[in-house]
């Protein structure tokens, strides 16, 4: 079954800057827990994403076990979005859809996320007892940490 998680957070900051924090997969570490011991492995610089782009990493989701985690940056928009696909890890299927909307107040972003546990019937329990909280934590602490980089006043 695929599950879908969809967020919004108004940031205080012109398109430019919220483009440049999120099109770095340099910053994802900073916008994921502790302790899911979230490493990017492929070296970027300060490469903006494209099309295309392979991105590796690890991950430590449950109880500290590591785990591969392979992106693809499957679409962007130059300003406007941009979709993380993922290639391997944990997932069945995660896709990411980001959107950046300009208002009168700065930037408002949506995050579109699809997923699907693997194993059928126990990645569904799974998910119901605890992946789905994982999912719904991790995504409360980027925005914790998105309010105090953005909109602190």
């Amino acid at each position: 079954m695929v599950h879908r998680l969809f967020r919004e957070q108004q940031l205080n900051c012109d398109l430019q800057t919220a483009w440049k924090f999120f099109s770095s997969a340099n910053n994802l570490a900073k916008i994921t827990p502790e302790d899911m011991k979230f490493v990017v492995l492929t070296k970027t610089g300060d490469d903006e994403i494209y099309e295309g782009m392979i991105i590796d990493y690890h991950v430590s989701p449950l109880l500290g076990i590591k785990l591969d985690w392979t992106t693809e940056i499957t679409q962007v928009s130059f300003q406007k979005s941009f979709t993380d696909f993922q290639k391997k890890g944990p997932y069945q299927l995660w896709n990411h859809f980001h959107e950046f909307i300009v208002n009168d107040h700065g930037v408002l972003i949506r995050d579109t996320v699809d997923y699907e546990m693997p194993l059928g019937f126990l990645g569904e329990t799974a998910h119901r007892f605890f992946v789905k909280k994982k999912v719904e934590g991790i995504f409360e602490y980027r925005y914790k940490v998105l309010e105090e980089m953005f909109n602190k006043k």
